[in-house]
């Protein structure tokens, strides 16, 4: 608490940022066809988005939205449609950025926060079934750093329990968990098309679902609480302003062409990291891919097995070699004032607190050059080696 999680810029040498967006050909050609035909909202690039990413990754029902955030909303709104009243609860863990909780709040839910696990950041599976109480509609897992969560025991968990089952894949394009790809596991999936994910489209968002009701919640929601597909002032549900426009589905239609090269190079820069500081793993865990798993190549993440190792000094020397870090998000009931309201203290998920307190992260993307991997690599052995000498 207190510290200042403001990458310093230096400008001596380039910066190596987590994410860049480089507008290829193919979206400045849909751009331009957006711009000819005097059309920006939602429309036929969208629907054309849609339908891509759904044969992509063989989801059935795709939705798309303005962010990843909205994607969560939307959502997790879709369970008044099966009972659920405002204030029930929803399971996240206490570890996620902070669009997880602010998602579930902003849909009329309240979060319930269960501690992670410290080498895969995800989700406890063994604490989640403390937390389920009466109200309790869901639990919405998030594949934190592109690694796929315990989903074979949640979903056991979550059937036990004759509740609904939601994956925030939004950092986890393409991971796949014993060989299916992860979104399918439960009764619905966000993503999200922020610049720093693997499929960029500036903004935007999407829910993928093979639920025809989920489906038909979230293309209500989206547009206000419409009936589907009615144009006029009629409306069944508390809905949203959160459709994805023309603008956007145009660069994400690039996006999915490309998936499959950007998947592998980003992948490629991830394991490279990995190689170079494997001679490290007793003092730090990095997001290292667990057996039966194909993690996204969301990050490259660090988390300190030792506080007295000095994540500060890290931070130093990343901010010197002008690489863009990440805090590792913060537990975001204790560590984060903006849920101080709900009464939570300092110690009450550990694991969650000792990432947030000591992880961060740095970009993998399909830009990097040799010389920005061997930037950061030396950068981290510089630090390792600190740690190593005191």
């Amino acid at each position: 608490m207190g510290r200042d999680y403001s990458p310093r810029v230096y400008l001596i040498m380039k910066r190596i940022e987590f994410g860049e967006l480089r507008i290829g050909t193919e979206a400045k050609m849909n751009l331009l066809d957006c711009v000819s035909k005097d059309w920006a909202t939602a429309g036929p690039k969208v629907k054309k988005f849609e339908q891509k990413w759904g044969k992509l990754f063989n989801y059935k029902y795709n939705k798309a939205l303005s962010s990843g955030t909205d994607a969560v909303m939307n959502l997790i709104s879709s369970l008044y449609d099966f009972g659920a009243k405002r204030g029930d609860e929803v399971i996240i863990p206490a570890l996620s950025f902070i669009a997880t909780a602010n998602a579930v709040s902003m849909a009329g839910f309240t979060p319930v926060f269960v501690d992670i696990r410290r080498d895969t950041l995800n989700i406890d599976p063994d604490k989640i079934e403390e937390a389920i109480t009466p109200k309790t509609r869901a639990v919405l897992v998030v594949h934190t750093m592109g690694i796929p969560c315990a989903m074979k025991e949640i979903k056991e968990i979550t059937d036990k329990h004759d509740i609904m089952l939601f994956e925030d894949c939004c950092e986890a394009h393409g991971a796949q968990y014993n060989d299916q790809y992860v979104g399918k596991f439960g009764d619905g999936a966000a993503f999200s098309y922020y610049v720093a994910h693997l499929i960029c489209c500036g903004e935007g968002g999407m829910v993928s679902t093979n639920n025809k009701e989920v489906a038909e919640a979230v293309n209500s929601t989206r547009t206000h609480g419409r009936k589907n597909g009615d144009l006029y002032f009629s409306f069944d549900r508390v809905g949203y302003n959160s459709k994805m426009n023309d603008l956007e589905a145009s660069l994400g239609l690039e996006g999915v062409r490309n998936f499959r090269k950007t998947f592998r190079l980003r992948r490629t820069h991830l394991f490279y990291l990995l190689k170079e500081t494997s001679k490290y793993r007793d003092l730090a865990y990095f997001n290292e891919e667990p057996e039966g798993t194909e993690i996204c190549p969301h990050g490259f993440s660090v988390v300190l097995k030792d506080e007295k190792y000095n994540i500060d000094r890290l931070c130093e020397i990343l901010d010197e070699n002008n690489i863009h870090w990440k805090r590792n998000f913060g537990c975001t009931p204790t560590q984060h004032k903006a849920y101080e309201f709900m009464g939570h203290k300092l110690g009450d998920f550990p694991e969650s607190e000792f990432v947030g307190a000591n992880g961060i992260h740095v970009g993998v993307h399909q830009y990097l050059s040799k010389d920005d991997l061997e930037r950061m690599s030396n950068a981290f052995s510089e630090f390792f080696e600190e740690v190593n000498e005191a």
